[in-house]
């Protein structure tokens, strides 16, 4: 069974919600709504309002800072669990934002990689802490966002799966590869079965201020600092270096190495006959080293930090599709568990811009299998 609601009617003039709560139920069931004041998760509060179910809305306050992320997030939060008339409460995770996210980006880009913090978000910041706080402070023992994913519990293997959202353009499972089958046992995702469409067809219908809201940047950090180096700049500075080629011949300089990832052509600043790309970043000696398109393509990679899904950790390879980055099309590969529990991928095709930091993510069609982050190749 899908854990959410039935699917969406595909016309969306036929889409239909219920905005009376069900008369059958003796007790409503209680269920959090994570809020953060976009239209998505606002529209999880009122179909599960109208669905009769005892919604609390929780925002999490993540940025510190005077005027920082949030404020109008916190707002609009406020604005829609009024509308609804159901409680709100605000949760202080600026502390956990910061160790988490913050912290660890700074971290990652002073060593040379690109970290990936939305999924690390996703773990360490929100699904964890607002089932602690939904069961522990309020006694509530579910939560809903506002992601565009499905879950399923498999009798057979006895676990939860994860699944691909019906809208592939919104799909959001990439980011979730790190939740635990606790996490995703206590979660609905309402919004998988619909499009982004039908999402704010349905927010138009209970006329929440949201319905019409722009989307949000996919980094809140973005949306704050107006760009990932301004953000970095702020806490790593200008280091000038070197760039140069595979062969150690020195191009051009830089002003930190923070400012580059591994497949970036554009902003490079240095003059040759042929397109050069990032190959990788070398952080002991402050130096970005570029090449030919075909020298930043590999045939395999490793990964670490690995996390097992929808199924158990095997222990024979596997064929798989697999993702490296969010946006990017899933290829054929095939995934071979190691006994220190990490994973290597042979790709059937060499892939370009393979990022350390960023997440290989594993599926079988729709069923996400587990994902990792990818580690630095070894030169």
């Amino acid at each position: 069974m899908v854990i959410g609601l039935p699917p969406a009617d595909a016309s969306s003039d036929s889409l239909r919600i219920s905005t009376t709560p069900s008369t059958a139920l003796t007790q409503r069931p209680r269920i959090v709504a994570a809020l953060s004041g976009g239209v998505d998760s606002s529209t999880v509060a009122a179909i599960l309002h109208g669905q009769g179910y005892a919604v609390e809305g929780v925002t999490l306050w993540l940025m510190k800072g005077k005027g920082q992320c949030c404020t109008d997030g916190l707002v609009d939060a406020a604005t829609i669990c009024e509308q609804l008339g159901i409680p709100h409460h605000v949760v202080d995770s600026r502390e956990v934002f910061q160790a988490n996210i913050v912290d660890y980006l700074v971290a990652g880009y002073a060593e040379g990689i690109t970290p990936l913090p939305c999924s690390q978000c996703n773990k360490t910041v929100k699904f964890g802490p607002l089932l602690t706080y939904a069961r522990e402070t309020l006694g509530i023992p579910r939560i809903a966002t506002g992601h565009y994913a499905r879950v399923r519990f498999d009798a057979d293997s006895g676990r939860y799966q994860l699944l691909r959202a019906v809208d592939r353009q919104k799909d959001q499972s990439y980011f979730l590869y790190d939740l635990s089958q606790e996490h995703l046992a206590g979660t609905l995702f309402p919004l998988g079965e619909y499009t982004k469409a039908q999402t704010r067809e349905i927010a138009a219908q209970y006329g929440l201020v949201t319905a019409a809201k722009p989307e949000s940047q996919d980094l809140c950090l973005i949306e704050t600092h107006g760009s990932m180096q301004s953000f970095l700049d702020l806490y790593l500075g200008q280091k000038p270096g070197e760039i140069v080629d595979t062969q150690g011949r020195v191009l051009g300089s830089h002003e930190g190495i923070h400012h580059y990832t591994v497949g970036q052509r554009k902003g490079l600043g240095i003059a040759a006959p042929n397109p050069l790309y990032v190959v990788r970043i070398d952080a002991a000696m402050n130096r970005v080293i570029v090449g030919e398109r075909e020298e930043a393509t590999q045939a395999e990679a490793t990964v670490r930090q690995v996390n097992w899904v929808s199924i158990a950790n095997p222990e024979e390879p596997l064929a798989v599709e697999v993702q490296v980055r969010y946006r990017t099309t899933p290829v054929a590969a095939t995934l071979i568990p190691e006994s220190s529990g990490g994973a290597r991928l042979q790709f059937a095709e060499p892939q370009f811009g393979v990022t350390p930091g960023q997440a290989a993510v594993w599926y079988h069609g729709e069923v996400l299998l587990g994902g990792g982050i990818l580690e630095r190749p070894s030169h």
